[in-house]
């Protein structure tokens, strides 16, 4: 069997904003909106990785305490040409970076909150 990566699924408190951050920020493009068990999403492409978005349900909650690392999901990662312009143009629109680009295992990476404070890592193979 093989396996590969088809795409992540995120919960969002706001579609229309999240829809707007990987479009506007990251350059996705909208495939479609539609249904995910009834609930309002969309479909994006983000340069060939797939994203869903979902609006949460009244049953579930939209893990906002990044404080302290939660089982399962940890943070997603982006790859860019160049780590340090990228936190520039995020910081400049008003993005939280944990801290500044640093170098580590061969990448420079740096990890910043997108919307609903999930942790998105760019990285730059060096």
């Amino acid at each position: 069997m093989i396996y590969r990566f088809h795409h992540i699924h995120l919960l969002c408190s706001d579609l229309q904003n999240a829809i707007d951050f990987f479009t506007r920020i990251l350059g996705a493009s909208l495939v479609a909106r539609k249904k995910f068990g009834g609930a309002d999403g969309a479909t994006l492409d983000l340069n060939g990785s797939m994203i869903n978005l979902r609006v949460a349900g009244e049953s579930e909650l939209v893990n906002t305490d990044t404080s302290r690392p939660t089982y399962g999901y940890h943070h997603m990662c982006v790859r860019v040409e160049d780590t340090n312009a990228a936190y520039k143009e995020l910081t400049d629109k008003g993005f939280e970076f944990a801290a500044p680009p640093v170098d580590a295992g061969g990448n420079r990476i740096a990890f910043f909150k997108g919307p609903d404070n999930i942790i998105i890592e760019v990285l730059q193979p060096l």
